[in-house]
């Protein structure tokens, strides 16, 4: 099969396009055909190395100290399951489904291998597979962190970052709550965000969300939102959702929630079928539909690196893969 290999961290350049053995199935394992995946900023991470301060050598001992632990990126794929090993009862060959890999990585291939109880569900009926892959790794992402929250009707919610494939995720699914939405972006991002549900806008280049507005819940999805600076803005008995945070905010997130009475929160996402299932009947009910920012074949791979590097991506930036039997570099939709 072929996949984009890395070998060392660093600059998009690192990765290429290789021929490596197809993987095959364990007995508790489903053999998916990757039709579709996205590079994300976990992607970027992962390759580069570069995150939020603190972390350098926590993330270096989990993805390799000299050289990556494991050579493909891609968290999330969109597919049909080619074969199945021989405990599996619950997917069949021919099964079109989406799939977070998570820290396992590997989407960035023809094919992928995942545990048949690991974050694997049927894709969107009303969906193709480009749209189906970008509501993946956004969506089981911002809907675990407002899981923690009380979101319902008539709450307030500000999302920090609301253009991203986790921010435009959580305007969604917030207003899917009944909540009232004030998206936090750069002004050509504000008839985006407006589309997608959010009620209000804040430029951050003009204002400072935190003398601008009171909340129930503020989703970090940039990293610049520690509680200290927040506080302020959080109503008694609110949330703090950090998505992004570097090792300070991390370690300080219990003892704020104990001095404070509001919630603050950066445990890491566990991902689950039944996460990606919800997302799935909401997708299937029109109620959360994918942003796709732009699509690249799999040979552009590099391409999509360098776009993804720059920030500013909106959504999801999504990998079209082709199928092993076809000369075309866009997989089936």
């Amino acid at each position: 099969m072929r996949a984009a290999i890395y070998r060392r961290f660093g600059p998009p350049e690192v990765v290429g396009i290789e021929e490596v053995p197809t993987p095959s199935p364990g007995r508790d394992e489903v053999l998916i055909r990757v039709c579709a995946s996205t590079v994300s900023a976990a992607d970027y991470r992962a390759r580069t190395r570069i995150v939020p301060s603190g972390l350098a050598v926590p993330v270096a001992l989990a993805l390799g100290v000299f050289r990556p632990r494991r050579s493909i990126l891609g968290m999330d794929v969109a597919g049909v399951v080619e074969a199945v090993g021989a405990d599996v009862t619950t997917f069949a060959p021919g099964d079109e489904i989406v799939a977070m890999l998570g820290a396992r990585f590997g989407g960035h291939a023809q094919y992928v291998c995942i545990p048949a109880s690991g974050a694997i569900t049927a894709k969107p009926d009303n969906m193709t597979f480009a749209e189906a892959v970008a509501l993946v790794f956004g969506g089981v992402t911002a809907q675990a962190f407002l899981d923690r929250a009380s979101v319902g009707p008539g709450a307030r919610v500000l999302v920090n970052g609301a253009s991203g494939a986790v921010g435009t995720a959580a305007i969604q699914l917030a207003t899917v709550r009944g909540a009232h939405v004030t998206a936090v972006c750069s002004s050509a991002n504000h008839d985006l965000v407006t589309t997608l549900g959010a009620d209000e806008v804040i430029d951050y280049a003009v204002a400072d969300f935190t003398q601008e507005a009171r909340c129930d819940v503020i989703m970090d999805c940039v990293g610049n939102a520690p509680f200290r600076r927040v506080e302020g803005a959080l109503n008694d008995g609110g949330a703090l959702l950090l998505v992004v945070a570097d090792l300070k905010a991390i370690l300080g997130a219990s003892r704020a929630s104990r001095t404070s009475g509001k919630v603050v929160t950066a445990q890491e996402v566990v991902y689950t079928a039944e996460a990606l299932s919800r997302l799935v009947l909401l997708a299937e009910a029109g109620k959360f539909r994918p942003v796709i920012d732009r699509r690249y074949d799999f040979a552009d791979i590099v391409d999509a690196h360098r776009y993804v590097d720059t920030g500013r991506k909106k959504g999801s930036v999504v990998l079209d893969i082709p199928s092993p039997t076809s000369s075309s570099q866009e997989g089936p939709q």
